[in-house]
């Protein structure tokens, strides 16, 4: 049975480490004798994607936020009617899904990794699923 994470975000653009959160649906949801595997994140959002990297330094992220902008900006003259196609370009390159790999019952993320909500047409309150597949 899936699980959800809700997360509010704050402005129009912004990434949002959301591990501690995963970690937490992960050990109060953990199904019964399910110990190794996987966590599926799934934003079903098609202007909120999600990605893993680095979580210590926080100019990763400001690199990454100021990077999608200067590449693909607002007013980039897009056809979209809506005014956000550039939120619906980053999102397909952020990706609306990751595999975070389960050990032990914990996430088992490298010793700098964290796995980010990427807001692009905030802020609002947005819904993760999150599925839980066991190793065999």
């Amino acid at each position: 049975m899936p699980e959800y994470l809700n997360v509010q975000t704050h402005s129009r653009v912004e990434m949002v480490d959301v591990t501690t959160a995963l970690g937490n649906v992960l050990s109060s949801n953990v199904p019964k004798g399910w110990i190794d595997g996987f966590l599926v994140v799934y934003s079903p959002h098609t202007t909120c994607g999600v990605t893993i990297n680095e979580g210590w330094d926080p100019d990763v992220k400001r690199d990454m936020m100021d990077l999608f902008s200067k590449y693909i900006p607002k007013d980039g003259g897009f056809r979209h009617a809506e005014g956000n196609a550039d939120a619906h370009i980053k999102t397909s390159i952020y990706g609306a899904s990751v595999m975070v790999p389960v050990a032990a019952g914990r996430l088992d993320l490298g010793q700098w990794q964290s796995v980010y909500l990427c807001e692009s047409d905030g802020p609002r309150i947005r819904k993760l699923r999150i599925s839980f597949i066991k190793a065999e």
